[in-house]
């Protein structure tokens, strides 16, 4: 029980967090997309490094547990909604974004 409520709780910190980077970076430097490729990015480079120290990136993708591709979900959720976000306040009209 304990595990699901851990499992809720840092899903929405994940999102939150990258949702909130991306937002900062989309007004920063006035692109949509750099959050998502960012985030995709990191994403790669982490796996590259597990693969380089453990010898197979297969299995070591093959240890990680659902919770964990949850966490890697929402993340990649946030960035995404947080370029929506961005280009749906430009539409209608605030010129800071």
């Amino acid at each position: 029980m304990i595990d699901i409520i851990q499992l809720v709780i840092a899903m929405v910190l994940v999102f939150v967090l990258m949702f909130g980077i991306g937002f900062i970076f989309n007004m920063l430097l006035k692109t949509t997309h750099f959050p998502i490729y960012l985030y995709i990015v990191a994403v790669i480079g982490m796996l590259v490094y597990w693969a380089w120290h453990s010898g197979s990136l297969l299995a070591r993708l093959g240890e990680l547990k659902f919770g964990e591709y949850l966490l890697f979900a929402c993340g990649l959720l946030g960035a995404v909604l947080s370029g929506k976000t961005i280009q749906l306040l430009r539409v209608r009209g605030y010129k800071m974004f």
